[in-house]
């Protein structure tokens, strides 16, 4: 097993074998607004600009010397590869520790941004049970999933320019509402507004306008992943969103965290999905699975809540790529595309609040003893997740957190 000669506290969620790319500034330096990309490697950011230009030799230095990861991954897997194995061996040799651990930052030091630039976004729906639950709650006459569920992905376009940095303050959505009771809509600040813990792929490579990326691509495209939270206003979605599907209710914030999780850190993480029910189109059928081993994490004012499991997802990431290109729609570099909530069969693994509460019949207990519902002003909800190595340590994606603030009058 390879080690690293940086201190690693144990339980880290960036030991060597994970090295996630981001994008930082140190606030108290010079030029405080310097924006540059990183590498966490333990409690600290490896400032691959510092390193190139201090005369050690970094594959694609010029494209790391930005202030997003867009330039690298832009490059494709060959250069992922190259910058990948060399960091490696920068951080796992002694012989380069004098010239590296000069330009080693404590992450606590530094400010973190958005790592790429979001080009477009698309979110699914890919979660059985989190279907299941939702069909339960909003059509108990009829079949919890709808039609089409079970033989593709289901998911509709979102909002680039509303996707944030983990700790970016979310602002509590106004807009239409149909009261329970009422036969017509008011409007006023969200009172239901909801989270859904995901999981977000960052596309690196990019494809041509009219020819499908397969299912076996996904490698070959996909650089990495970050925890994704899709913030959510189910009054506002309940009563916009027949017939055209999400718009208001999904669009005023994404949060995602700041460090992408490169997929050659994951190899280990590599699951089957779950058998599927129905025999599937070609396009969709995998070769080599794409699903992951993920444990994920909510903390809501401190409390844990849930802890949704990834790997029980029913449509994986690969299924996903293949069927939004499938139609000849093409993808670039800095492309953001979501898992979908990802609920587990437990009502301990659910990942909404709308699913935890059942709709606001269950109020969950948090912080100090109170409960809640769904999110009020002032609350705090943060994400973490795992994943299995190699070597037998896990390695973790940081986190992405945001806080409730009010509504704008």
């Amino acid at each position: 097993m390879t080690e690293s000669w940086v201190e690693i506290p144990a339980g880290s969620d960036f030991p060597l074998h994970n090295l996630p790319y981001g994008v930082f500034s140190e606030p108290a330096a010079p030029a405080p607004d310097h924006r540059r990309v990183g590498v966490a490697i333990g409690p600290y950011v490896l400032d691959l600009a510092a390193l190139s230009a201090g005369g050690t030799a970094l594959p694609f230095a010029a494209e790391l010397g930005t202030d997003s990861l867009n330039a690298f991954m832009a490059h494709g897997r060959p250069a992922w590869t190259a910058v990948r194995k060399r960091l490696t061996e920068l951080l796992s040799d002694r012989s380069y520790q004098p010239a590296v651990r000069p330009h080693l930052l404590p992450i606590e030091g530094v400010r973190l941004h958005l790592p790429f630039e979001v080009g477009d976004y698309v979110d699914f729906y890919s979660s059985r049970d989190h279907a299941e639950n939702v069909g339960k709650l909003f059509r108990p006459d009829s079949p919890a999933l709808p039609a089409s569920w079970l033989h593709l992905p289901i998911g509709y376009h979102g909002r680039a320019g509303t996707v944030v940095v983990s700790g970016t303050p979310i602002v509590r959505p106004s807009g239409q509402r149909r009261p329970p009771g009422a036969t017509e809509p008011d409007f006023g600040p969200s009172a239901r507004l909801d989270i859904e813990a995901e999981i977000g792929f960052v596309v690196g490579a990019g494809s041509t306008l009219g020819v499908p990326v397969p299912a076996a691509a996904f490698d070959e495209h996909v650089f990495g992943v970050v925890l994704l939270n899709d913030w959510s206003a189910r009054d506002i979605q309940a009563w916009e969103y027949q017939p055209l599907g999400p718009f208001l209710g999904k669009s005023f914030a994404t949060s995602i965290s700041p460090w992408v999780v490169p997929l050659d850190a994951l190899r280990a993480a590599r699951v089957t999905p779950p058998p599927p029910d129905l025999p599937q189109q070609p396009y969709l059928r995998e070769d080599t699975a794409t699903g992951l081993d993920l444990a994920l994490e909510i903390e809501w004012n401190g409390t844990v809540v849930s802890r949704p499991p990834f790997r029980s997802m029913y449509w994986t990431p690969g299924q996903q790529l293949a069927h939004l290109t499938i139609n000849g729609a093409s993808i670039r570099t800095g492309d953001l595309y979501a898992s979908g909530t990802v609920s587990g069969p437990e009502p301990a693994q659910r990942g909404s609040f709308l699913e935890l509460s059942w709709n606001g019949t269950q109020p969950v207990t948090v912080g100090d003893g109170r409960t809640r519902t769904f999110l009020e002003d002032g609350d705090t909800v943060t994400i973490r997740a795992k994943a299995p190595a190699e070597n037998g340590i896990p390695l973790g994606f940081g986190e992405v957190a945001g806080t409730i603030v009010a509504a704008v009058r």
